[in-house]
C-alpha cells in the first residue's frame, strides 16, 4: 500500500513537472452576452436588433429569440445551437420588454490577442500551492509558445492577431469543443467556414504540438510584442505611482515593482518546476511570508560589452517578489524572502544545478533606496569612465605614433614601463628599469608590454 501510494505521488509530480499552461480566452460575441450590446442588455421581442453593414462576425446563438426587425452583416455568420433560432414578434405583450428600441451589436475588432486582461490562466496543479500567491509577468499572461490556448465551448469570438511576428506559435488550441494539437489539423480547421470569422490581423496562428522540451523551462517567447502587450494592458493610464525608491522593472513585465528581483544562473540539470515547489514550501507558505506574491520563469537576459554595448542574449531563471507592506515597510518581506533564497544557494546551489545568482532590491526604506540608486550610479559611472579612458589613452598613443615620438623596441622588455610624469605633464626620458625601481618622486601611471618582440619605448 505503502509503495503504491509513493508510485501514485510520483507519478503526479512528474505529471506537475510536465504540466503546461493553459490560457483561456475570456470575451466571446455570443448573441445572449449583455455586454455584447450597446443597451446593456440582450434584445427582446419589441426591440431592433442592428448589426453594421460592413461588420464581420460570428455569433452564437444559444436559444430562441422573437424580434421585431433585424439588420444583419452582409460578412458573417451565426452558430445556433440545438433547439436555437429566431422568429417574427407576434404582436402580443411582453410585459419585461416595453416599448422597444434599437439595439446595436458591439464592435469586436480590438479584441487583441496581446492584451492580457483578456486571458486567464486556468492551469490545473497538482501540488500544494498557496491561493493567489503565485502571479504571472505581463508577457507571460498571453500565451507562450507552448502554452494550451482555450476558446470555451459553445461560444463564438473575434480575436485581432496583429503582431510584431508573422506566426504566433502555441502548442495547442481547443476550440467549440475539439482540441486541435497538430499542424495537419490546425491547418483544415483554418480552411474551413468559421476561421476567417474567428481570426483577423496580420499574423497566423501556429499550432506546433511541441512541449518544451528543457526541465529548466522556456522562455515565454512573447518579447518581440512587449510593446504591444504594454499597450494594450496600459492605455493611456500608464504606470501607477509606487511608495518605493528607484522600482524594478522586471524582464517581461510593464511596469516597475517593489520588492526583490533575484537572477539565477543555471546548470543543464536544473528543474524549475521543483525549484518552484521548492520556494513554495520552504518559505512562500510560512506565515511571515502570508503577504509576498511571486513570479517564477526563464527569461533572456541581455548581455553588453562594457555595459553598453549591445552583443547578445543569455537565458537566465527570474524570480520577481512583491510583498503587501505600506510605506517604509514597501517590499521588505520580499527583499528578507530573497536573503533566504540566496542563503539556500549559497549552501545548496550546486545540488540543485544553480551555480550563482544576484538580487536586486527596491523597499520603501529611504536608506535602501538611495543605497541601491548609489550602487547603481557607481557601476555605471565606473564603466563610462572606463571606456573613456581607454579611448583617450588610444588617441593618446597613435598620436604619439603619428608625430614620431613612439616605436617598437627590439631588445628585452621584461623591464620595460611607460611612466606619465603628472607633474610635468609630459613624458620621461626612455627608461629601461625594473619596476621597483621606479623613482618614487614620478607620480604617474604604467604599461607594461604584452611580449618582448615589439615593446613600446617612448622618446624625446
Amino acid at each position: 500500500m505503502g509503495s503504491s501510494l509513493a508510485f501514485l505521488l510520483g507519478v503526479l509530480q512528474l505529471l506537475a513537472a510536465t504540466m503546461a499552461a493553459y490560457k483561456k480566452w475570456i470575451p466571446n460575441t455570443n448573441f445572449e452576452t449583455t455586454s455584447n450590446w450597446d443597451k446593456g442588455r440582450v434584445p427582446c421581442a419589441s426591440d431592433v436588433i442592428h448589426f453594421e453593414k460592413d461588420e464581420v462576425v460570428s455569433v452564437f446563438v444559444r436559444s430562441t429569440h422573437a424580434l421585431t426587425d433585424m439588420y444583419l452583416p452582409l460578412n458573417g455568420e451565426f452558430l445556433l445551437a440545438s433547439g436555437s433560432g429566431f422568429t417574427a414578434f407576434d404582436g402580443s405583450w411582453d410585459p419585461g420588454c416595453g416599448s422597444g428600441a434599437v439595439l446595436s451589436f458591439g464592435n469586436a475588432e480590438q479584441h487583441s490577442w496581446f492584451n492580457p486582461e483578456l486571458w486567464q490562466d486556468v492551469s490545473s496543479r497538482v501540488d500544494l500551492e498557496p491561493a493567489g500567491r503565485i502571479f504571472l509577468l505581463d508577457e507571460e499572461r498571453v500565451p507562450c509558445q507552448y502554452d494550451h490556448v482555450i476558446f470555451q465551448p459553445e461560444t463564438s469570438f473575434r480575436v485581432n492577431l496583429d503582431s510584431s511576428r508573422r506566426v504566433i506559435p502555441v502548442q495547442s488550441i481547443s476550440l467549440m469543443g475539439q482540441e486541435l494539437s497538430s499542424a495537419e489539423a490546425w491547418a483544415e480547421y483554418l480552411r474551413g467556414p468559421s476561421a476567417a470569422w474567428q481570426f483577423h490581423g496580420n499574423a497566423t496562428l501556429q499550432v506546433t504540438g511541441t512541449r518544451c522540451p528543457h526541465s529548466s523551462g522556456c522562455a515565454c517567447g512573447n518579447s518581440q510584442d512587449g510593446d504591444r502587450i504594454c499597450a494594450s494592458l496600459l492605455r493611456a493610464e500608464g504606470c501607477p505611482a509606487l511608495s518605493c525608491h528607484s522600482p524594478l522593472r522586471p524582464l517581461g513585465h510593464c511596469c516597475g515593482v517593489c520588492g526583490a528581483v533575484v537572477t539565477l544562473d543555471f546548470k543543464p540539470e536544473f528543474d524549475l518546476q521543483q525549484y518552484r515547489d521548492r520556494v513554495v514550501q520552504a518559505w512562500l507558505s510560512l506565515p511571515r511570508y502570508a503577504g509576498v506574491q511571486m513570479a517564477i520563469s526563464k527569461v533572456h537576459r541581455a548581455q553588453t560589452f562594457l555595459g553598453l554595448l549591445p552583443r547578445s542574449s543569455t537565458p537566465v531563471i527570474q524570480i520577481v517578489l512583491v510583498d503587501g507592506e505600506a510605506g517604509t515597510q514597501t517590499g521588505t518581506a520580499a527583499e528578507q524572502l530573497a536573503a533566504d533564497i540566496m542563503g539556500d544557494i549559497a549552501q545548496h546551489g550546486e545540488a540543485l544545478g544553480i551555480p550563482g545568482g544576484s538580487v536586486e532590491v527596491a523597499t520603501g526604506s529611504a536608506l535602501g533606496g538611495q543605497a541601491a540608486i548609489h550602487a547603481s550610479r557607481q557601476i555605471a559611472s565606473g564603466t563610462v569612465l572606463g571606456l573613456l579612458f581607454a579611448l583617450l589613452l588610444l588617441g593618446a598613443l597613435l598620436y604619439l605614433h603619428k608625430k614620431g615620438k613612439l616605436r617598437y623596441g627590439q631588445g628585452p622588455c621584461s623591464s620595460v614601463w611607460l611612466m606619465l610624469d603628472i607633474r610635468k605633464n609630459g613624458f620621461l626620458e626612455r627608461a629601461a628599469m625594473h619596476r621597483h625601481r621606479l623613482p618614487r618622486e614620478v607620480g604617474g601611471i604604467t604599461i607594461h608590454p604584452w611580449r618582448c618582440s615589439g615593446a613600446m619605448e617612448m622618446w624625446h
